[in-house]
């Protein structure tokens, strides 16, 4: 019996030393930190920013997090799933840009945009959790921006819930890597100097965590896994 005993140990071995209900994945990192907004700000120190504020407000939810890429020098994308592998839910917080020949147009341009993959394995349940993500963002009074699903080159990202702004991005790697749903959130336009400040202000971002943590909240619900599973059965 001592070889099932060792069997166990490895097992241990490959799992994380503790599994959080959701991966809050900062994206992008120090040597490339994004978009630069129109205050000049970089869009990494966005993203953690808003990463903090949605963990403190999921702390308070009672929900065990944990923070990938917040020290900035995560790199590999790869990485970042194989982190979370444990986790219940990955959550990949970003802020957003525009085609570079749109800049001069950046005004034009405002909302957030959620992405999920099709070749992540659980890919349903990625799709539930990005319209309720993207149905509390409606109710705190942001709207999509809807301009991914334009079908020009760099864009052309189809929808997958048109009134919720879930669209289709298959290759993306932390989505379609991660072994449990992941959704990517981009919470606004940050080259339009509006909806940067509708979105990073401090009342703006505090509406933007919230409604992003209530909607992770419901998607790890004890109700809603009784329909997920009903819809497999």
């Amino acid at each position: 019996m001592k070889w099932i005993g060792a069997l166990f140990l490895l097992n241990c071995a490959a799992l994380p030393a503790s599994a959080a209900d959701i991966a809050l994945d900062v994206g992008h990192f120090l040597e490339r930190p994004g978009v630069i907004s129109a205050s000049g700000a970089k869009e990494w120190e966005l993203n953690r920013l808003l990463a903090l504020e949605i963990a403190g407000r999921l702390d308070r939810a009672r929900l065990s997090r944990q923070l990938i890429g917040d020290d900035g020098h995560m790199a590999d994308l790869a990485e970042r799933t194989v982190a979370a592998r444990g986790d219940r839910l990955f959550l990949s917080i970003h802020h957003d840009s525009i085609q570079p020949e749109w800049r001069p147009r950046a005004g034009e341009f405002s909302g957030f945009s959620l992405f999920v993959s099709r070749k992540n394995p659980r890919f349903q349940d990625s799709l539930a959790c990005a319209r309720k993500i993207g149905a509390k963002l409606l109710a705190a009074g942001f709207r999509p921006s809807g301009y991914h699903a334009l079908p020009v080159r760099g864009e052309n990202r189809p929808f997958a819930d048109e009134k919720t702004g879930v669209h289709y991005f298959d290759d993306l790697v932390v989505l379609k890597s991660a072994r449990q749903p992941a959704v990517l959130i981009e919470a606004g336009v940050v080259v339009n100097p509006v909806d940067e400040l509708k979105v990073t202000g401090r009342e703006g971002r505090r509406r933007v965590a919230e409604a992003i943590a209530s909607g992770a909240a419901e998607c790890l619900s004890p109700a809603s896994d009784r329909r997920t599973l009903e819809a497999e059965q």
